[in-house]
């Protein structure tokens, strides 16, 4: 595929040299005799053959063992990876004994004194927890759950668990009890780990009677561990150095290629969140590939990326140790004390990768931050919603051209990226680079059709490995074809809207399921948002569109939160319509503009676009939305009433 010049180019594609993606050419080139010009000959190879592709990443990091082939039947759902392959994911996380003295961990807290952790301390401490859980009869399969904060013990922990054969799930603290218990209450689990308090800035946050409810919720729970953490002690449980007292050999199951390793959640904004499985083998592979092809990770590299135990970003960013990285966990309030605090610690760290979400980017191009430079920045990666063009003009102004802005998405159902940047593609204002390698993503039309240069629904037309093995008490496969594969049998819907150029980049315009299809023209939300939230008088915003069940045009409503000196008064309302209708286009101008407190969003940071809508339609609040999982819930009335209001 050639990709021609544009004029909105940020970056060139950059030299290789030195990068992981260099030392895979190398080695297709010595053992299978391949070679590649560009990104996209290596593409175009690693969809047309996926057998081979996988196969090779397999056989360049050097995952031991044997299989039968590499893809036992390539069916969606239902297809099989490596059969007869043997694998544990943890074995691959800890190092040799050559990394004893190699930092693995930099832990920043609000709540307590910076640690530091290296491969040797974290194998030691992985083989006295993974003691500790054996005493306490965990096994195989069983359900090990953490209501935890982003710190070393969390990591240990899992990777405790992994080791034993046993599945993971986790919460953020900062969940409700009626949300941990929708999540973690469907997995039965036999041991949870818990804090019962925390700092979020300046602020003590006391969790104990959300815990005590918690508890109460999960029945199945014989053991109870305790971090110690914050000014308020866990009841009634053992404590982490009680859990740890004692040691045993760091010993790995020898598990199925499929054999689940963790259940992530999805949302969950109104009934059960889908508990997501993901096996061993599927996540190893997708996270050798992510870090090492795309975000070019190597040994020693330190990795920021701000996330919580509740966002698959936990998931993933923890297995940059897989190359011997470093990963810099921080646990708090991350725009505390001020927006330049992220920015001061990735320079004091030295970071190679930094993550920044689109909405923290903004805010800081807003404000004026001017972020630092520091000499080990490669990539900056962002996920969780449209990046805005603007910020690519902030990202390269202060940043420089050497800096790969590699905006990715992919979700909690892949845990993973199938669609992003790297060192050997181009960087264009406001899109993402391309296709991952390996991910056979398009656009489809609404006869499944692909389409280039215009909307359609991100599709996945062949099997990745990191696929969920299925959804947790769905024993049957119907919840899981219906979340994916009941538009385009054999081909998995995402639910995104979806542009690809003719170069092969592509930009996600918002959740097809939440559509704004006016007069026949599908409308993407992000676009909305680039123009709205670009004022210095908007805060945040949310559109929706109401059809006309008579064939009518509907009603388009955008709901705006100010900041907090700024008024909606009619001069703003032309100036919000007149940028609309100037950036977009007439069709994008409102019927109605409101002022609401604020904009809910999930516990990840999406927009509630579609219980909002269905709000709006007359369901009642507590029908659609669970407040527990979302921040902002006290807001969602107030849409209702200005919507009936402005009417």
């Amino acid at each position: 595929m050639d990709a021609p010049e544009a004029p909105a180019l940020m970056r060139p594609a950059g030299p290789i040299e030195g990068t992981g993606l260099e030392a895979y050419l190398a080695h297709l080139s010595s053992t299978r005799g391949l070679t590649f010009d560009d990104y996209w000959g290596l593409f175009g190879w690693s969809v047309a053959e996926p057998e081979a592709f996988w196969g090779s990443i397999w056989d360049h990091f050097g995952v031991p063992g044997s299989y039968e082939r590499v893809l036992g039947s390539s069916a969606m759902p239902g297809a099989r990876w490596f059969p007869g392959a043997r694998v544990n994911y943890a074995a691959h996380m800890m190092g040799t004994d050559d990394d004893t003295d190699r930092t693995a961990l930099i832990a920043r807290s609000q709540t307590r004194e910076s640690r530091e952790l290296t491969y040797g301390e974290l194998r030691d401490q992985v083989a006295r927890a993974r003691a500790g859980l054996a005493r306490l009869g965990v096994t195989e399969g069983d359900r090990v759950v953490g209501y935890l904060p982003h710190v070393p013990e969390t990591l240990v922990v899992f990777l405790a668990a992994a080791s034993l054969g046993a599945i993971w799930a986790s919460c953020a603290p900062e969940f409700g009890a009626r949300s941990v218990v929708d999540r973690l209450g469907q997995l039965e689990p036999t041991v949870l780990l818990a804090v019962a308090s925390y700092r979020y800035g300046a602020k003590e946050i006391d969790q104990r009677d959300e815990l005590a409810r918690i508890r109460a919720g999960l029945p199945t729970v014989e053991h109870v561990v305790g971090l110690d953490y914050g000014p308020h002690p866990v009841p009634d449980a053992l404590t982490w150095d009680e859990l740890l007292a004692e040691t045993g050999p760091l010993e790995f199951a020898d598990l199925p290629f499929d054999h689940p390793l963790y259940v992530l959640f999805s949302s969950g904004t109104t009934g059960l969140p889908k508990a997501i499985v993901h096996g061993h083998g599927g996540i190893l592979l997708e996270h050798l590939r992510l870090f090492a092809l795309h975000f070019d990770i190597r040994p020693g590299d330190r990795t920021l990326w701000f996330t919580t135990t509740g966002w698959a970003m936990w998931n993933i960013t923890i297995s940059v140790l897989l190359h011997r990285g470093v990963l810099v966990l921080l646990d708090g309030n991350p725009l505390w004390p001020d927006l330049e605090a992220q920015w001061q610690l990735a320079a004091e760290t030295g970071v190679a990768l930094l993550g920044a979400s689109p909405g923290y980017l903004t805010a800081c191009r807003k404000e004026g931050v001017v972020p630092p430079r520091w000499p080990e920045l490669r990539q900056l990666g962002t996920t969780g919603a449209p990046l805005p063009p603007e910020a690519f003009d902030y990202v390269y102004a202060h940043l420089g051209p050497d800096v790969v802005l590699n905006p990715f998405s992919g979700g909690t159902d892949v845990c993973s990226g199938f669609v992003g940047g790297g060192p050997w593609l181009p960087v264009y204002r406001g899109e993402m680079a391309g296709p991952g390698l390996g991910h056979d993503v398009a656009a489809f039309d609404e006869d499944g059709d692909t389409v280039v240069g215009q909307l359609g629904e991100l599709v996945v037309r062949a099997p990745m490995p990191s696929m969920p093995v299925g959804f947790w008490n769905d024993p049957d496969g119907e919840r899981y074809r219906e979340a994916y594969f009941d538009a385009f049998p054999g081909v998995w819907r995402h639910g995104d809207w979806v542009r690809f150029t003719e170069r092969g980049s592509c930009v996600i315009t918002g959740r097809s399921d939440a559509t704004l299809n006016r007069g026949g023209v599908r409308l993407g939300t992000a676009e909305f948002y680039d123009v709205v939230e670009d004022m210095p008088e908007v805060a945040d915003s949310l559109v929706v569109h109401l059809e006309d069940d008579e064939g009518g045009s509907g009603e388009l409503l955008l709901f705006v939160a100010l900041a907090s000196d700024a008024d909606l008064d009619d001069d703003l309302r032309k100036r919000i319509a007149d940028g609309l209708r100037r950036n977009l286009s007439p069709r994008h101008v409102p019927d109605l503009i409101a002022a609401v407190p604020a904009v809910p969003r999930t516990l990840t940071g999406k927009k509630l676009e579609r219980p909002i809508k269905q709000v709006l339609r007359g369901r009642a609040v507590d029908e659609v939305i669970s407040a527990d999982a979302v921040s902002g819930a006290d807001a969602v009335p107030a849409f209702r009433d200005a919507h009936r209001s402005l009417r």
